[in-house]
């Protein structure tokens, strides 16, 4: 078989999988998190964050934030035992904030909330 024939063979089968997995997995909306940084918000995203009456954020605002936010690994203390601590990094309403929060086995909180 000519190397030209093989190659249109492999181009047609690669571009029916992709059609299907396009549509196989638009359908369940699932989301591919291969980063650190998305890892970490969706992670966060999945638990219950209590948020102290102090901080003048809302649940919205906070899903917003970290479906949109940056983690700050450089500021974050991801060692540490048994709370890990991530720096979050985004905008609210077109203000900038950072919001510290605190990732421990039993519960996840926010400790700071700092908006610029």
């Amino acid at each position: 078989m000519p190397l030209i024939k093989r190659i249109g063979f492999y181009l047609l089968g690669f571009s029916i999988g992709v059609v299907f997995l396009a549509f196989f997995f638009k359908e369940k909306r699932a989301e591919f998190c291969y980063l650190p940084n998305c890892r970490v918000l969706k992670e966060l995203r999945s638990k219950n964050i209590e948020i102290a009456p102090e901080f003048k954020i809302t649940s919205t605002q906070l899903n917003h934030l970290l479906s949109q936010g940056e983690v700050l690994f450089s500021k974050s203390n991801v060692k540490a035992n048994p709370c890990k601590s991530y720096v979050i990094e985004g905008k609210i309403s077109e203000n900038k904030v950072e919001v510290i929060i605190e990732d421990c086995p039993n519960k996840t909180f926010i400790t700071s909330f700092k908006e610029f």
